[in-house]
């Protein structure tokens, strides 16, 4: 999504009518979930739905060079975002589903651009279920049907070329247990790529560590994600790769120094 792009699903555009669709967004009102300089989140309703609404506002360029002197990459719309929930729709992964989008504007920092998607329906994420796991162990085949969902969806994403950049466990709403029980959100950060450097895919995984280790999993436990993840038999993802998981370890223990 490049240039001035503008896309409303039938629905939507019933209620908007002939305004200008950023203006529409930019001045609904609802529930905030985050309100920062360049970028708004919140919750609203249309018709008789519940949707969540990401507008941006570029960034400044203090912001963009800082970023890049950092080597980040800047989100100054909400075209990351789109990119990776179609590209992971596409490949079966459970994500919100997109109402609508636009995107305005050339400069860097001057884009505006929003994304509009229907609520998943539950706001328990895979945080909150896990965090008396320690204290009061989960039943065994409730843990390990988890820790499949989780490993498939993060082998899944990678494969496809995509890092999610914020890839910790509340980024995982709980839908139940049908065949996707669980639907990755906040994508806004996503790196959507034809294929990911080995640093990008240490850098979810870290996170995703990091964002587990205090909910009593035993050294088994992360063994089993390891085979899972990689799909080989546990002595050979060992062997084979035991540089990545060493660099995954390390990562994410200094994530624990650094947050305590």
């Amino acid at each position: 999504m490049t240039g001035n792009t503008v896309w409303i699903r039938e629905d939507i555009a019933g209620l908007i009518g002939d305004g200008d669709p950023f203006d529409y967004f930019s001045k609904l009102e609802g529930k905030v979930f985050r309100a920062l300089e360049f970028r708004r989140t919140y919750a609203v309703e249309l018709g008789e739905k519940r949707y969540f609404v990401k507008h941006h506002r570029g960034s400044s360029v203090g912001e963009i060079l800082k970023n890049l002197l950092q080597l980040r990459l800047p989100v100054i719309s909400a075209e990351n975002e789109i990119q990776a929930i179609k590209k992971l729709g596409a490949s079966g992964i459970a994500v919100p589903v997109i109402a609508a989008y636009g995107r305005r504007g050339l400069l860097p920092h001057a884009i505006e651009s929003f994304i509009v998607t229907e609520d998943v329906g539950t706001q328990e994420n895979l945080e909150d279920l896990t965090r008396n796991w320690a204290d009061k162990a989960p039943p065994f085949a409730e843990k390990i049907a988890l820790l499949q969902h989780v490993a498939s969806i993060s082998a899944r994403m990678h494969n496809i070329g995509i890092c999610h950049r914020d890839f910790y466990l509340c980024h995982f709403l709980v839908q139940g247990w049908g065949e996707n029980p669980l639907t990755l959100i906040d994508l806004h950060r996503a790196l959507v790529k034809a294929r990911l450097g080995r640093r990008w895919i240490i850098k979810d995984i870290a996170g995703l560590y990091f964002s587990a280790m205090g909910i009593g999993l035993g050294e088994k436990d992360l063994l089993r994600f390891i085979g899972m993840y990689t799909g080989k038999p546990l002595r050979d993802a060992l062997k084979e790769d035991a540089g990545f998981w060493r660099q995954v370890e390390q990562r994410a223990l200094k994530m624990k120094l650094k947050h305590g």
